[in-house]
């Protein structure tokens, strides 16, 4: 019996696979830009991205999502459960290789020091399609190779309505908002559980909830009951859904295994690839969410909370993680991301699939 080598090489081929002239920041990718007062061109994406989600670095100022189904000019907070913001001077066009801001503060504040906000990109599928695959028409753009879609629809409070994302397979991840109302931002997650959800702004435990009808996705529609947080009668609701795409991106859970040697014991998660950013929640009890990309060197504990207006943080202690060539190594001991009876929750985003990518390896 012949055996292959044991090489990197003889891996599969990713489903993003950069041998055939796919890049995984065709679909994903972080920019730094400096903010300044005025019409500020932002490039260097590599796409014309569909969800732009942005927040400054150096300073309080708030976490900004918007998006190419909503449209240009309407702002969501990840940091707190406010209606949507009409603000016609934040993200003004999305771009061939970005997109354009105007002078609102929140996006686009001017400063001397070195770039002082982040974006982060996701590449949807442009234009907008009705779908009607559930019992609620959705208005939608899905992107079936990176398993991503944004979905928009109105609520009519019947519990049990279905709505179609589009995607080809099961999502495993659903961050949905109430655009008309303050509520909370609601969050399904596979790995707790169609009985439990998550709230965005909030540092909050996993919660027993009704919010997805106690229903898993299927690979065509996600269900909802009459929660005006997923459901509200004639209001207008936006959910972004995931699914793991091999070699791009990953979904998934680990648990407590808080050690006090952090760098040889302490846990180490596979992804499949390099990864380019990951978001981190301690689902048991209350933690934040933490976000760490490649252009804000996690290996130095370099990290942003979804959850809050505050300035980026750096604990090298703590909060340190490091992306390795086929995952990502907790190397804190922050209750953030490592600590006993805690389980822990991450979406993580590929910058090269494990087979192309150089670095250590666990």
């Amino acid at each position: 019996m012949a055996y292959l080598s044991l090489s990197t090489a003889n891996l599969p081929d990713p489903a993003i696979d950069p041998a055939a002239g796919k890049e995984p920041a065709d679909y994903f990718n972080t920019v730094m830009y400096e903010g300044n007062e005025s019409t500020n061109v932002i490039t260097g994406v590599g796409f014309q991205p569909d969800l732009v989600w942005t927040k400054r670095r150096n300073n309080t100022g708030g976490h900004r999502l918007v998006d190419s189904v909503r449209g240009v000019g309407k702002g969501l907070a990840s940091h707190n459960t406010d209606a949507e913001y009409s603000e016609p001077n934040g993200v003004t066009s999305f771009d061939t290789d970005g997109f354009t801001l105007g002078n609102d503060d929140d996006y686009n504040k001017s400063a001397a020091a070195t770039p002082v906000y982040v974006a982060w990109s996701w590449k949807a599928n442009g234009s907008s399609v009705s779908n009607t695959d559930g019992s609620i028409t959705s208005t939608v753009s899905a992107n079936t190779t990176s398993g991503f879609s944004i979905v928009t629809y109105t609520g009519n409070a019947t519990a049990g309505a279905t709505i179609g994302h589009g995607l080809n397979s099961v999502p495993q991840v659903l961050i949905c908002k109430n655009r008309s109302a303050a509520r909370p931002w609601t969050v399904y997650t596979e790995m707790t559980g169609n009985a439990k959800s998550l709230e965005l702004q909030s540092t909050g435990a996993a919660a027993n909830s009704t919010a997805f009808n106690n229903t898993t996705p299927t690979s065509s529609v996600f269900t909802v009951s009459a929660d005006g947080v997923t459901n509200g009668s004639s209001e207008n609701i936006v959910c972004y859904a995931f699914h793991s795409v091999d070699g791009f991106s990953k979904f998934g859970t680990y648990d407590d295994l808080y050690f006090s040697d952090y760098d040889v014991d302490s846990p180490f998660i596979y992804t499949g690839f390099r990864p380019a950013f990951v978001m981190i929640k301690g689902t048991s009890s209350g933690r934040e969410w933490v976000m760490y990309d490649n252009k804000r060197t996690p290996d130095n504990g370099v990290y942003l909370r979804a959850n809050t207006s505050a300035a980026e943080q750096t604990d090298a202690t703590n909060h340190d993680i490091s992306f390795n060539a086929n995952g990502f190594k907790i190397r804190g001991g922050s209750g953030d991301i490592n600590t006993t009876n805690e389980s822990y929750i991450y979406m993580a985003f590929a910058d090269q699939p494990f087979k192309y990518a150089n670095g250590g390896t666990e």
